[in-house]
């Protein structure tokens, strides 16, 4: 039942291609058929046209068997160019699914898989699965054409017994294929994981390729690396062990045929069963036969790698999508108030990270979260845009349950600035309007000043189309950081998340950003996560988050007044006794 699933969802993109399948099949047809002309003209040179010393029948038929090669030329090619095209096709409408599929999965996923391997199944896997789209049905057919049409000819005018007696043999042939097909199943997917892993380690090593240059630690990406090699070696050297037991033991059965038309045909010889006219025509036609077998024979390995890509692919088709709740209630502008009530939470059935978290923000409120590293800041931030589903508890937007609106239209209303600025590898234009698609030039420039982005811009020989690079290698971490903050200008979002933003900064950058941000987060509710105190001062209140739950809040002199972690936490980095 899994293998007629698996099938049915592998026919399903074939759908678009119905016309030209069904041609590439008939130029396949003709193709089988057409090689029945040798044996079938080669019987009738023996028994007819040499005997009669007919010349001119002769060269009629060596200019008619021509010609009809000339056409299986021309079906050859039609064959091999349309058909990769129709797989090639098949692969673009699955990798397009694929990707469609990636952007709906939830952070989880991505949180467990590898960019790399993921990148595997999007290419290498898929290419597997495209050559199998071409090759599979074309083989199939023509090498079953051949194999049913060899058997009507060698049975019906050749020589019954002696074809049956062949024909007999391929039992043997599909047990032994069966009893081996398992065993390198198994070894084609570790296959797939080796070259997967692969794959991630030399994305892993590319990306990180100046942290590895600044610490010298080539040798030890290439440790890395290496192990990752030697784990595709084993399983491509595991491949190929059961790839040759398959084909040695398969082309001995092969092989046997030879042997058995050798010994039936001479007792048959001998027995007066069949003429020497017939008996050579058949040795001539078992290829027929055997050719067929043979090519079968050799796509097993083509077919396992198909198999394997194609279930590679299903896996990742059949993961849960995120749930974007659209029949929720649709949110259009929203003023900002947010609730928290006894929130709880953690990721995939391990330890809490979140405990009973309370938080009552009004519209408009600045929100400060700090605490150490770990403490379930950044999640708090997390779980208000529903990128992660909560435990236990509530979440209110607006008054509205998180749970019971379209989320789409929630992340609409959310700009998030974080720390690690992410920059795709185009323009600076191109980076900023992914905040507004469909912004005009004048809400761009007015987005670059407010960020204090436009003098710089200014200075630049090719202005907004200068190319940042990969994940903006081009540009200092300030200028990175405005063009992100630039991108929310532009989405003028009602409620501000402001992750660490300036954290990885220095000092000098840090206060210029600082001033970017603070005209950001006018009028707006605003959330921001900060370990350096001097940037939420002026915060409405603050919580001082740690071990997943809220031990302190209030505003800042409050919070000093209390003279416990906050008050700890704001002596340790400034060093003052002011308030001791």
């Amino acid at each position: 039942m899994l293998v007629k699933a698996m099938l049915k969802r592998f026919i399903y993109y074939y759908k678009n291609h119905k016309l030209m399948f069904t041609l590439d099949m008939l130029a396949s047809f003709f193709i089988a058929l057409i090689g029945l002309g040798y044996p079938i003209l080669t019987r009738q040179l023996l028994n007819k046209y040499i005997p009669d010393a007919d010349i001119t029948a002769i060269v009629i038929a060596g200019i008619g068997l021509l010609a009809i090669y000339a056409i299986r030329m021309l079906l050859r090619f039609f064959v091999q160019y349309y058909g990769h095209v129709i797989g090639v096709d098949m692969q673009a409408q699955m990798r397009s699914d694929l990707f469609k599929k990636l952007q709906k999965l939830p952070y989880t996923f991505y949180d467990e898989n590898e960019s790399g391997k993921i990148m595997s199944r999007l290419t290498v896997d898929l290419m597997d699965v495209s050559e199998l789209a071409h090759h599979g049905p074309e083989n199939f057919f023509i090498c079953g054409v051949s194999i049913i049409g060899s058997f009507i000819y060698l049975g019906v005018f050749v020589n019954l017994p002696l074809t049956l007696i062949i024909f007999l043999c391929v039992p043997i042939l599909v047990f032994i294929s069966v009893i081996l097909r398992k065993r390198m199943i198994n070894a084609f997917k570790a296959s797939r994981e080796g070259i997967a892993k692969i794959n991630a380690s030399v994305e892993s090593s590319i990306t990180g390729i100046r942290v590895t240059k600044a610490f010298n630690n080539s040798e030890k990406e290439l440790e890395k690396f290496e192990v990752s090699n030697e784990e595709f070696k084993k399983a491509r050297s595991h491949v190929f062990k059961y790839m040759g037991q398959f084909m040695s033991t398969t082309e001995f059965v092969t092989d046997l045929f030879n042997v058995i038309v050798i010994v039936a045909g001479g007792l048959f010889l001998i027995n007066g069963k069949i003429s020497d006219v017939d008996f050579t025509t058949f040795v001539v036609s078992l290829s027929l036969f055997l050719n067929p077998v043979n090519t079968l024979i050799r796509f097993i390995e083509q077919l396992q790698d198909g198999i394997t890509g194609f279930q590679r692919f299903i896996e990742i088709m059949d993961k849960k999508e995120e749930d974007l709740n659209l029949n929720g209630i649709p949110l259009s502008k929203i003023k900002g108030d947010i609730k928290l009530e006894n929130v709880s939470f953690n990721y995939n059935a391990s330890d809490e990270i979140l405990h009973n978290v309370n938080l009552n923000i009004k519209a408009g409120t600045i929100l400060a979260l700090v605490g150490p590293s770990g403490g379930g800041k950044t999640t708090i931030c997390h779980i208000i845009p529903a990128f992660y589903r909560i435990n236990e508890g509530n979440i209110y937007i607006d008054g509205n349950n998180i749970k019971d609106i379209n989320i789409l239209s929630l992340r609409e209303n959310i700009g998030i600035v974080q720390q690690d600025v992410f920059l795709f590898n185009g323009s600076i234009r191109d980076n900023i309007l992914y905040g507004k698609l469909d912004a005009t030039d004048e809400e761009l420039i007015e987005a670059c000043k407010n960020a204090g982005l436009y003098d710089y811009i200014l200075s630049l020989p090719k202005g907004l189309e200068t190319i940042v690079g990969e994940r903006g290698v081009k540009l200092s971490g300030g200028q990175k950081q405005r063009i992100s903050i630039a991108r929310v200008f532009l989405k003028d979002p009602s409620l501000l998340i402001l992750d660490e933003a300036t954290s990885a900064l220095d000092n000098a950058t840090e206060m210029a950003i600082q001033k970017s941000l603070d005209v950001l987060a006018k009028g707006r509710t605003t959330i921001v996560v900060a370990h350096r105190l001097s940037t939420i001062r002026n915060a409405t209140v603050i919580a001082y988050v740690e071990d997943g739950e809220i031990k302190e809040i209030g505003t800042h002199e409050e919070l000093l007044k209390m003279k416990k972690k906050y008050f700890n936490l704001y002596n340790a980095q400034f060093k003052t006794e002011q308030y001791v």
